[in-house]
């Protein structure tokens, strides 16, 4: 099943509310023509079109506040009264904002609608805001509760390495990667594919690698540790790697505690 998203959300409910529009439009326009007041179509369209866009609009406005203060967070009182603030602003952004776009409407046509009509009218349009407001909160909560969990993430792809030439790039897969030895100003790479230049400091290098699984054994040598297969320790206190591919590589009794415990 698909991730649920608040804009999936969002184009559901704005479905429904035009479909709310749509019913209400003929509603009225029936109700008129019944009272022997017909008007034409096209005004409770613009009546009820204003209405139903302005609270689309809104939506987004109350999953932001429903997401961070949900209605069952406690204290409870601190929430409700949050909520009940949020939906005294809700409705009275929706009346000014319907009133707005029937001015407009009416205007392009060459009549005139007072915008301010609908506020003579809050107290109505406060209680059918109450229940949009409540039921917005109340799905969007039942929404967010009974959404599946995010798809598992894909495992990515073994991590490559960039090594450049001049302008040629190619990418070497690190798990390829063997060993390091510096070069002067440059590395040489160890690995499946032989020997590789890479123009980089082998400081430089440790630092990028060291959380790819790569150890420094000596002051111009770093090692891949799953490439290793044993560790032994002269009297000296050097030691030497030997790794899977058969190389034995000599290591510097200043790197062996560190070696040691990445290859324990």
């Amino acid at each position: 099943m698909a991730r649920r998203t608040d804009a999936a959300f969002l184009a559901l409910f704005a479905l429904v509310a035009l479909a709310v529009v749509g019913v209400d439009v003929f509603s009225v326009a029936h109700e008129r023509a019944e009272a022997g007041r017909p008007l034409p179509i096209w005004e409770p369209a613009v009546w009820e079109l204003s209405s139903g866009l302005v609270l689309i609009a809104l939506i987004p406005l109350v999953q932001g506040l429903t997401r961070r203060i949900p209605p069952r967070r406690p204290p409870a009182m601190a929430w409700a009264a949050i909520h009940l603030a949020a939906l005294a602003a809700f409705s009275l952004v929706h009346v000014l904002a319907m009133g707005a776009l029937r001015y407009l409407a009416y205007a392009a046509v060459g009549q005139f609608y007072d915008p301010l009509a609908p506020l003579g009218d809050w107290v109505y349009e406060l209680r059918k805001d109450a229940l949009v407001y409540v039921s917005l909160v109340g799905l969007y909560e039942i929404w967010r509760a009974t959404a599946p969990p995010a798809p598992a993430q894909t495992p990515a792809g073994p991590a490559m390495l960039e090594i450049r030439d001049g302008a040629r790039r190619r990418f070497l897969s690190l798990a390829d990667i063997a060993w390091v030895e510096a070069a002067g100003n440059y590395v040489q790479i160890h690995g499946g594919e032989g020997a590789v230049l890479h123009r980089a400091s082998l400081s430089q290098m440790g630092r990028d690698l060291a959380s790819e699984g790569f150890v420094r054994i000596h002051r111009s040598r770093l090692v891949r540790r799953a490439a290793i297969r044993a560790v032994e320790t002269s009297p000296s206190g050097d030691f030497t790697v030997s790794l899977a591919s058969g190389e034995v590589l000599a290591g510097s009794r200043r790197y062996r505690a560190e070696c040691l415990a990445h290859s324990a």
